[in-house]
């Protein structure tokens, strides 16, 4: 398939991938295709409704490799969902009665866009199936191959998405520093709160990584630096149904024996509990374009510190969000290969014109392929049953 200009766009939240997939789908095209015409709409779709683009010229073409070093995004991100009519209109990004999709596709045609690589989650990815898919009864070919980003790790069937292993190991980091706030007090509840709306993947690696780096320690317990303080007495996720009362009576003798309790609680957890209370008191719970609860509006961390604080007797209690410090973060090595693989076949599927979303596929063998669109989905449940979250419980005093 001869191509002529290539488009990338980011889009959703941070995952710590995305500056690097930028800079390595830019390498791979100047290695193969120097030809080729890059473009990149900034902000995701809110640049492609408004038609702000930038052209990836030839300085940006020989730096491109710096982009590995640094997190966010260089071509920026928003929460655009095209199928959202109302929202764009109240938002200033279409006129009333236009049709998102149709003024996308228009602008993807009017820009000549052969290929559009998309670096986002399933809504992202889906979103540009359903562009792809439009422009398809224009009789315009567009291919549209995209890279799975989520720190979540829940996008259905990919095994692995890119950015969520640096997300827990900086998430890990991150509790390093916070839970040495366990001495702040002599009866101290510390909440380290995870993102993942849905899915615990990322808290219980957050939690794996941090106790492995807790078992390299050396510790000094006859002044108090003991590993049970810097412990991690509880990790909670939304797969995960929680027994309050026990768990309550149990942190309360953890508590009582050491003076502090750590807990490592994933978002989404209790979520459905807190908005039924909300609910119920009357209260209207906030929600974004894609009909999701506005996490920091319902604040589980905070919520979970109130039920437990009292019961476990705490004299001080501490909620610290590690999301966007880890979500922010550049790749680690392990993320930077993975994106390379991914580039790799991403490129190769835009040159043969094959149109889907890039990863290890868990219905066919682990295959690096890319899937069809028809099969992305969203709301992969993480298998609690794993071994190794099974061990990090057991470390947590749960299992």
């Amino acid at each position: 398939m001869a191509l002529h200009r290539v488009a990338l766009l980011t889009a959703g939240g941070y995952a710590p991938c995305l500056s690097s997939s930028v800079g390595g789908l830019i390498e791979r095209y100047t290695e193969l295709l120097p030809d080729v015409e890059i473009v990149a709409y900034r902000h995701g779709y809110h640049g492609v409704l408004t038609g702000d683009k930038v052209v990836v010229d030839d300085a940006a073409r020989a730096s491109a490799h710096l982009l590995h070093g640094y997190g966010g995004s260089p071509l920026g991100n928003s929460r655009v969902k095209l199928t959202n009519a109302a929202d764009l209109v109240k938002r200033g990004l279409i006129e009333e009665g236009q049709d998102p999709l149709e003024v996308a596709a228009e602008r993807l045609r009017a820009d000549g866009v052969d290929v559009l690589h998309t670096i986002g989650g399933d809504d992202t990815n889906i979103t540009a199936a359903d562009l792809a898919a439009h422009l398809a009864t224009r009789d315009y070919d567009l291919t549209v191959v995209g890279l799975p980003k989520t720190i979540d790790n829940d996008i259905i069937p990919i095994r692995q998405s890119l950015g969520a292993m640096t997300a827990a190991e900086q998430g890990s980091r991150f509790a390093q520093n916070v839970l040495a706030e366990h001495g702040a007090n002599p009866r101290m509840l510390i909440v380290h709160e995870v993102m993942g709306r849905g899915c615990g993947w990322l808290t219980g690696a957050t939690a794996r990584d941090y106790l492995a780096w807790h078992a390299g320690r050396e510790w000094v317990p006859s002044i108090g630096l003991t590993p049970e303080r810097w412990g991690i007495h509880a990790v909670y996720v939304p797969e995960l149904a929680i027994d309050m009362d026990a768990e309550a009576t149990r942190l309360q003798a953890v508590m009582d024996d050491i003076g502090c309790v750590n807990i490592f609680l994933s978002e989404g957890a209790g979520v459905t509990e807190i908005v039924e209370q909300l609910e119920t008191a009357g209260e209207e719970v906030p929600r974004d374009p894609f009909g999701h609860v506005k996490l920091d509006a319902v604040n589980p961390g905070a919520w979970f510190a109130k039920q437990f604080g009292g019961r476990v007797g705490a004299e001080k209690t501490m909620v610290q969000k590690s999301g966007y410090f880890s979500r922010s973060a550049p790749a680690n090595a392990a993320d930077l290969a993975l994106i390379r693989e991914m580039v790799e076949v991403a490129v190769d599927a835009a040159r043969a014109g094959t149109s889907g979303v890039v990863g290890h596929d868990e219905e066919q063998g682990d295959e690096l392929r890319a899937i069809e669109f028809d099969r992305i989905k969203g709301g992969k449940a993480f298998d609690t049953d794993a071994e190794w979250f099974q061990d990090v419980l057991r470390q947590t005093g749960q299992a």
